[in-house]
């Protein structure tokens, strides 16, 4: 099949999630293209018989960007274009021409995250807001030859309840993450014999990462210290929060950095604060690298890591239930251990991106047949 990846971000679980596809759908025959901004996320590629072409929507009124996805699209000529971010599931539906479309929903907007089981609210939800982004997907969701593809239950149960989009085209596909986080083989990580128990948070800083609550969960466990891996405009409130806690000898900003897999795998910890989630990658690659992880019981999370095995759920915004859990595994290096390795084995088994495209290609025959 010649099947494309359309992309117009340039970082994220969803370009990560794109790029793994279209290299995985390469290296099992299929001509795979991958359509997007120019640069970093186009050049990661090289070299894995991806073929490659620079075209990018870069606001929702970008009429120049829309119809260069347009004429690249129809110079491909695709059996099936695969949209992998909400711009891309916007244009790729209304442009894509000939073509049949699988759209794969990360997310939801901020406005909408309590429709989706399990997630708090965000920010205020308008009437407006309802109209808008669910009356617009449900009219693209009907298009003929089109297909919605999630990465959890909750974020299906949100499609077929809230959108309306008829059962038989909604289709849970688990993320996926590459043998290069899972390692050659399950050797046990080294452990440092001195310094306190490290948790690595990696993501985008914005309100619904509720970065400041898991700060001053920190505060309260001795021991434990804190790296966060990522930039946004949030962070001058966790800057905020580590000053408040005077926590500044224990957390440490890392600023964004393109391949954060040494400092996961460097850690105790992985932790999750999100007031609304979908199926975080970052999650999936922690616990590839049998990281345990504390994690908020929002969206898709329980789907991935059990509580009690994998890891401990707590509810978002518990600040009693965040210093206990975090004491809990801080003091007990033997339990993290064990986590672990239930975490890499459950992802070695459920949660590889050999997965995910072999539960992908039927759902687009079907979608081009």
């Amino acid at each position: 099949m010649r099947v494309v990846q359309l992309i117009t971000q340039e970082r994220g679980g969803p370009v990560d999630h794109a790029v793994d596809v279209a290299v995985e759908l390469a290296r099992r025959g299929h001509e795979s293209h991958l359509v997007g901004p120019a640069g970093a996320v186009l050049d990661r590629v090289a070299g894995s018989g991806v073929r490659t072409h620079a075209a990018a929507v870069r606001t929702k009124t970008d009429l120049a960007g829309a119809r260069a996805v347009a004429r690249t699209l129809r110079a491909i000529d695709p059996d099936v274009v695969h949209l992998q971010d909400r711009r891309a599931g916007l244009v790729g539906r209304l442009l894509g021409g000939r073509a049949a479309t699988v759209y794969t929903l990360h997310g939801v907007p901020d406005a909408l995250a309590p429709l989706v089981p399990g997630n708090l609210p965000v920010t205020t939800s308008r009437r407006r807001d309802r109209a808008v982004y669910l009356g617009l997907e449900r009219l693209l969701a009907a298009r003929p030859r089109t297909a919605l593809a999630t990465p959890c239950a909750a974020l299906a149960h949100y499609a077929r309840e809230h959108v309306g989009v008829p059962g038989t085209r909604v289709h849970v596909v688990p993320n996926g993450v590459t043998d290069a986080w899972l390692g050659p083989a399950p050797a046990p990580r080294p452990a440092r014999t001195e310094g306190p128990v490290r948790a690595v948070w990696v993501g985008l800083m914005q309100p619904v990462k509720r970065v400041p609550d898991l700060v001053r969960a920190v505060a309260e466990v001795p021991g434990l210290e804190l790296v966060l891996v990522g930039d946004g405009p949030e962070r001058a409130r966790v800057e905020a929060a580590v000053a408040a806690t005077g926590t500044g000898d224990r957390v440490r900003f890392a600023g964004y950095i393109a391949d954060p897999s040494a400092l996961v795998r460097e850690a105790d910890l992985f932790v999750l604060s999100s007031a609304a989630e979908a199926s975080p990658m970052a999650l999936l690659q922690a616990m590839a690298c049998g990281v345990p992880a504390v994690a908020t019981r929002v969206g898709g999370v329980p789907e991935v890591l059990r509580d009690g095995v994998e890891g401990l759920l707590v509810r978002p915004g518990d600040h009693a239930q965040w210093v206990a859990a975090l004491g809990a595994l801080t003091d007990d290096r033997a339990r993290r251990e064990a986590m672990g390795a239930a975490a890499r084995a459950r992802i070695a088994a459920r949660h590889r991106v050999a997965h995910t495209v072999a539960a992908l290609v039927p759902i687009y025959e079907g979608v081009a047949g």
